[in-house]
């Protein structure tokens, strides 16, 4: 005897549309997650790739032997797009400039003053960087558990309904559990790409802001040295 079966496709389209109504809301809200985190995800790979890219060209130019305060003017006219190195270099170049010209002050406090505005700026491109990884953690720990709460109303539905029944057969049973399972495997579809791109991410980021501190150490050294040449 010849069973015909529909295609996946079409009776997965079945089981959703002849859920319950709270099953469809989790499901909706699944789908929703889902395509929120894969936006989140494309946006963040080409934001992190643009990073360090910028970073990459900026060492480039500081590590090139060119003039520092040549390298600060020509930053001082896109200061307000400037982000990365460019902004921490901006804002402890700045703060070392207008303190050298302080008297009466030591080279330690320019030096301070100088690594404390870097500090500012790094704080700043850490929040940038971090921007929807928090989002992602929050797909990928929730959404199984919500998928597995339609999962357990599914059932409680169908084994309700069974009991109305005389007699069970496979036949009563497969629908109401099918309907129940599709929120889990939801869950499942809606959390482990964030969980996979939140780990990655959140790796990339950390060594990103590893190479922003080894830069803001580097310069500090180097304005050491100019504050106390300036102050002999």
């Amino acid at each position: 005897m010849n069973i015909v079966t529909a295609p996946q496709g079409i009776a997965l389209f079945a089981i959703v549309r002849d859920a319950s109504v709270l099953v469809q809301l989790v499901l909706l809200l699944l789908l929703l997650a889902s395509l929120l985190s894969w936006t989140m995800i494309f946006r963040k790979w080409f934001m992190l790739k643009a990073a360090n890219k910028a970073a990459e060209g900026f060492e480039g130019r500081f590590w090139s032997g060119g003039n520092l305060n040549q390298m600060y003017k020509e930053l001082s006219q896109h200061e307000d797009s400037l982000s990365g190195m460019d902004s921490m270099f901006l804002g402890g170049f700045k703060e070392f400039a207008r303190l050298e010209k302080q008297k009466n002050i030591e080279p330690m406090d320019i030096l301070e003053g100088a690594q404390r505005a870097m500090r500012v700026a790094l704080s700043h491109e850490i929040e940038y960087l971090e921007t929807s990884l928090s989002f992602l953690a929050t797909v990928g720990s929730t959404s199984p558990y919500v998928g597995l709460f339609g999962t357990v109303w599914g059932i409680m539905n169908a084994f309700h309904a069974l009991g109305t029944l005389q007699q069970v057969t496979i036949a009563n049973v497969a629908p109401g559990i099918s309907e129940a399972l599709v929120t889990t495997a939801m869950g499942l579809f809606a959390a482990i790409p964030a969980v996979i791109a939140y780990n990655r991410y959140s790796h990339d980021v950390e060594r990103l802001v590893t190479r922003y501190e080894v830069f803001s150490e580097e310069f500090a050294s180097i304005l050491q040295r100019q504050a106390f040449l300036a102050k002999a």
